[in-house]
């Protein structure tokens, strides 16, 4: 190993910092009582080690130990040892037979080869379980933090920050997007396959790619078979966090030591000079580390009682996670941890959002119970730094919270599972759904007026990574998750799906069409709602799981997007991008806030108003499966500084046809036809100014199941 010289260093900033000379080691633990830094010259597993024992009346300051290594340069990998009492009844894990990972590791190498097994904090061999700990040394086997230099040329990049009500959301995997043999790019499954994608990106119209967690997780963590190919099941969604501030080895088609943490800088330039915008999935909520009989490899090891909400008995660990442990988000500590990792991912990444996993875990106090003002949350939306990221919160957790429309903190976005429901079950033809619909349409005034939130903080999706396909939920009336190995038991089973007559696949052209449609209706539903809505990555060309709801562990075939249904279904892609710019061409449905039902023109028309298929003003007791809606676009209507075009927009999903009447245009205009998901392509959606004025100016025959979207304008002028 290079000759190096060993230094006081500093405490702050914590994990380790390039200097001048060297670098600059730090790392946090309340109750170690001796830390052990491992050095080692390189990532190969037979490179030199040097332990270095830090000595507490040099090396800490505080609960902060550090040292400054002069000699070494980024390239060079670490880990930590840490000694102190093994007392799992008072909540303490010290282990100093464990190598650690730093917590603030910017990048992990030999991850692919880790057996998360070896890790184990105790000796699964022992009836007494947690009560002994396993003096076998893992040093060999635990992936190794890399020191990474952060010096990066963006050629005058800067997060793009578009206002929500301006975005279309895309959830994606950067595996998934190109890893299938048809994919057409050079580096399948790595962020600069995302690259080589940006031109289809662009074409769909998308401004926001909200990928699945990409921070770096442990694949190899489930020891389980796929019961019908014998194929090994793998963590293929990463909600099973490693290192929080590392992004994901495996999604780089570079190598190198910390080479994932360049290529990761290069996919997020190369977006944003495209216009596309990068949101995190963050998983914030529970760790790797599992419960008690899990391994223990970085927080358990360092200071267990301080990183996780631990049980009465603190022995075990309160689990609102649904996946072992829980972090102890609010504890002083925990909330700087989490503040650093934001922090970093904006400044030294260059991402535009967050979406928080199982969010109202970061509202539990150190107890678990939840806060009527969580200061976690409340410093994440007032934090300067992140005043202008999104920040999305899956408003619930396994513990039994649930805070959709009241979700504490301020300016917070959320994934709205209300209008999941409320949609499919409208499309899907229930009774008495109607009503729904018009209250997701308008925003979820019900759930987010009360708090002062506007509709944009509504992220309005039907279909996302946790459930069927919108695909699979028209053509699947139950789930079928026999591959994962866990014999069906697993995903939801209230999916709100309806097969049309077929389970599966279908050669019956009836059957495809209708298919066809739904999908279409639940897009333009979307696409018209007040609210910031979000697509399933792969909905737009018609991609299936095989009725798989739950394919967190299928990193294969069922997960991967499979490029030929772009050819398959052309027309479906066509009507996807053409509904998504006729969105981002109107902000009378982009507008800033609810409805009022008044009229702020003085054109004696309110913003909206509702009717029923005879014209009449909506009686919401006795509505039917069917319903219109006339939206006004002027500007004082809309707030926008001008006009927008109106629009009559009729829903029916019933199974008749239904003649609806319409009202008149304004100002001697006239309507036009612009959508009717039950024409075929490339009549079912029409592209600016080749909109058809209609026939019967009073009168629109809708369809079964499908909606129409009538604009209007003059005869002579052309669309907005």
């Amino acid at each position: 190993m290079v000759d190096f010289v060993v230094e006081t260093g500093k405490a702050l900033p914590l994990g380790a910092e390039l200097t001048a000379e060297g670098v600059n080691f730090s790392l946090f633990s309340r109750h170690a009582q001796a830390i052990t830094l491992l050095l080692f010259e390189s990532a190969e597993k037979d490179s030199p080690l040097r332990e270095i024992k830090l000595k507490p009346q040099y090396n800490k300051t505080g609960d902060i130990w550090h040292c400054h290594i002069r000699g070494i340069k980024d390239g060079a990998c670490y880990l930590y040892r840490a000694d102190g009492p093994y007392q799992p009844e008072k909540g303490f894990r010290f282990n100093p037979h464990k190598a650690l990972i730093d917590p603030y590791a910017k990048a992990l190498t030999g991850l692919a080869e880790w057996d998360i097994r070896s890790c184990l904090g105790y000796d699964p061999n022992d009836p007494a379980g947690d009560l002994s700990f396993s003096t076998k040394d893992d040093i060999r086997s635990l992936p190794r933090c890399v020191v990474v230099d952060n010096t990066f040329d963006w050629q005058g990049d800067v997060p793009l920050n578009y206002p929500l009500r301006f975005s279309v959301l895309y959830e994606t995997h950067v595996r998934g997007i190109t890893a299938h043999e048809n994919s057409g790019v050079e580096h399948r499954g790595t962020y600069r396959g995302v690259i080589e994608k940006i031109p289809f990106l662009k074409d769909l119209g998308v401004t926001s790619l909200e990928f699945l967690p990409l921070q770096e997780f442990n694949e190899g963590e489930f020891p389980r078979l796929n019961p019908k190919t014998g194929a090994l099941l793998t963590n293929y969604w990463g909600y099973s966090t490693v290192a929080f501030f590392a992004p994901k080895g495996s999604y780089a088609a570079d190598k190198t030591p910390g080479g994932q943490v360049r290529e990761f800088k290069e996919m997020v330039r190369e977006l944003h000079r495209a216009g596309l915008e990068v949101i995190l999935d963050i998983v914030f909520n529970h760790t790797a580390e599992g419960n008690e009989q899990g391994p223990t490899f970085s927080f358990r090891g360092l200071d267990n009682s301080i990183y996780y909400i631990l049980n009465e008995n603190r022995r075990y660990y309160q689990n609102y996670s649904g996946c072992g442990n829980t972090v102890n988000c609010n504890h002083p500590v925990v909330r700087s941890f989490i503040m650093d990792c934001l922090r970093y991912w904006v400044t030294e990444m260059h991402v535009d959002g967050f979406r928080f996993d199982l969010g109202s875990i970061l509202g539990r106090d150190q107890k678990g119970r939840l806060m009527e003002n969580p200061p976690t949350l409340e410093l994440i939306a007032e934090d300067p730094v992140l005043s202008h990221t999104k920040i999305i919160a899956e408003a619930w957790d396994a513990g039994g919270a649930y805070q959709v429309g009241w979700f504490p903190g301020g300016r917070w976005a959320e994934w709205n599972d209300r209008y999941r429901d409320d949609i499919r079950l409208y499309w899907r033809g229930d009774p008495h759904q109607t009503r729904h619909l018009a209250t997701r349409l308008s925003g979820s005034s019900d759930l987010y007026l009360r708090d002062g939130r506007k509709p944009f903080h509504s992220i309005n999706f039907v279909t996302s990574h946790d459930g069927f396909t919108l695909r699979d939920l028209v053509s699947y009336n139950e789930k079928h998750n026999e591959d994962n190995g866990e014999k069906n038991q697993d995903g939801n089973n209230n999916n709100y799906s309806y097969n049309n007559g077929v389970e599966g696949p279908s050669a019956d052209p009836a059957v495809e069409k209708i298919r066809q449609r739904l999908i279409k209706n639940f897009i333009a539903t979307m696409m018209i709602s007040l609210g910031t809505p979000m697509i399933l990555g792969g909905d737009e060309m018609g991609r299936t799981q095989g009725g798989n709801n739950n394919a967190y562990c299928q990193d294969n075939e069922i997960s991967w997007y499979d490029w030929s249904l772009l050819k398959k279904n052309p027309g479906l892609f066509r009507f996807a991008r053409e509904m998504i710019a006729f969105r981002l061409r109107h902000h009378g449905f982009m507008r800033p806030e609810f409805y009022t039902g008044r009229d702020g023109s003085y054109n004696a028309i309110p913003d909206i108003t509702w009717f029923n298929e005879d014209g009449n003003i909506v009686d919401w007791d006795k509505i039917g499966y069917c319903m219109a809606l006339r939206m006004d676009g002027s500007k004082a209507d809309i707030l926008a500084d001008k006009d927008d075009n109106d629009f009559f927009i009729m829903f029916n999903a019933g199974n008749k046809k239904i003649a609806f009447s319409v009202c008149d245009p304004l100002g001697g205009k006239r309507w036009f036809r612009a959508v009717d998901t039950a024409l075929s392509p490339p009549e079912d959606i029409l592209l600016p100014g080749t909109e058809k004025p209609l026939d019967m100016p009073d009168c629109y025959v809708v369809r079964e199941r499908s909606m129409v979207i009538l604009i209007s304008k003059s005869l002579d002028t052309p669309t907005n």
